[in-house]
């Protein structure tokens, strides 16, 4: 092969467990277009199913494509070593022209990106300048997303075990808010008219990537190969609720037309943590997502994190108040970030609530009525505060609701 100092382009496939990232890959594998690939598969097992599958049904050998297995762990924490070592020794070879990387089910795919785009501490190789990153790709299950969403089942295999705290829901939320390409796989056991739901929300959750219906992980590979379309700053800004948080609402007549909605609930005051936590357990079942910080009476020197994804609810300990800070730590946020000394309060700064709702077919008037009742009345400003129960308390974001069984 002629040497090539160009960098590498790099593919990666996301998403939960069944979805269809194995055929996906295995079809493009196995497609007219001539590629000249080194596959890399990660699966949590102790044996690596998914690359037996990739090698025996794309016909590939270790004489072929040559195909890189990673199991027992996942390359967005415990094996980004292990994947750079070999991505490493693959470029010192340098016998392929593209990486496509299959991630495990429960991965999240940030890490993931930020260990090819800006390479990993704890690694001898820097993947920067050999390896780039082209498309970020997330499979999603059309008919296990549907029926995870709208009827609270679990979304993934029930007998993983999800990596530290995360659960599957939330890998699955970070797989769809983090991406280029969004495959809707296995659409052919779903109704067009929920797909076309399903698309609404999936637009509103990631309003950046281009979505793809598919059945049996049939893609034309010039859709996730040599697209151009990764942008590393880009990508991490482009999640619903987050542009919901920056801009306002911006829905398409697409998503409206379906009924999905989202808004975002402010207050300068706290929420009664009771009160709160409560409603926070029992928020509507079209709530899809939702996100932001808040303010818990009683817990001045912490801010406090909501994130729900699908029937998962976690609610706790997120973050630090600036003006918490030492005021040379504060001067530097406001020269940064102008914004935040338009709305400083005299006495209790930047102490507040911000949350983002994004869902289908709920009631906004009565949730905001209900995130109303819940912040502290006049004359609950004047008590101490410092009496309230507080549901809180754990290191961790607590879980406040899970999918039933």
């Amino acid at each position: 092969m002629p040497f090539n100092n160009d960098p590498i382009p790099v593919t990666i496939l996301s998403g939960s467990l069944g979805a269809g990232k194995t055929t996906t890959l295995n079809h493009i594998l196995s497609s007219e277009q001539e590629l000249n690939a080194a596959i890399l598969v990660n699966d949590m097992g102790e044996v690596n199913v998914d690359a037996d599958l990739v090698e025996r049904e794309s016909d590939l050998t270790q004489n072929d494509d040559e195909i890189i297995e990673l199991s027992n762990g996942c390359i967005c924490c415990r094996l980004r070593g292990d994947m750079l070592d070999e991505v490493g020794r693959l470029a010192e070879e340098r016998d392929f022209e593209y990486l496509l990387v299959e991630s495990s089910g429960i991965s999240e795919p940030i890490p993931v990106a930020q260990t090819f785009a800006r390479g990993f501490e704890d690694a001898e190789f820097d993947p920067t300048g050999v390896y780039e990153l082209d498309t970020m790709v997330s499979v999603v299950d059309a008919h296990s997303f549907w029926q995870g969403f709208d009827s609270g089942q679990v979304l993934t295999d029930d007998e993983m075990e999800p990596q530290g705290n995360r659960v599957p829901e939330e890998a699955l939320m970070d797989q769809i808010e983090f991406c280029d390409v969004l495959l809707l796989n296995k659409c052919d056991l779903v109704p067009d008219d929920e797909l076309e739901e399903m698309e609404a929300v999936l637009k509103t959750l990631q309003p950046r990537a281009k979505i793809i219906r598919t059945e049996h992980g049939a893609v034309d590979p010039e859709e996730i190969l040599n697209t151009g379309r990764f942008d590393f700053e880009e990508a991490s800004q482009s999640a619903g609720w987050k542009r919901e948080l920056q801009h306002g609402h911006h829905h398409e007549s697409a998503a409206d037309e379906h009924g999905v909605t989202s808004f975002v609930f402010d207050a300068d005051r706290p929420f009664h943590p009771e009160r709160i936590a409560r409603l926070f357990a029992d928020l509507p079942d079209g709530i899809v997502r939702a996100k932001g910080f808040f303010w818990s009476a009683g817990r001045e020197d912490i801010a406090m994190g909501l994130d729900k994804a699908g029937q998962s609810v976690r609610a706790g300990p997120k973050g630090t108040w600036i003006a918490t800070l030492p005021k040379a730590q504060q001067e530097r946020y406001f020269t940064a970030r102008p914004g935040i000394k338009e709305d400083w309060d005299d006495q209790w700064g930047d102490r507040g609530s911000e949350l983002v709702f994004i869902g289908r077919e709920f009631d906004q008037e009565t949730l905001t009525e209900r995130l109303e009742d819940c912040v502290l009345s006049d004359a609950e400003m004047e008590e101490d505060w410092n009496e309230y129960p507080d549901p809180f308390t754990a290191d961790e974001q607590r879980e406040l609701a899970l999918a039933d069984d």
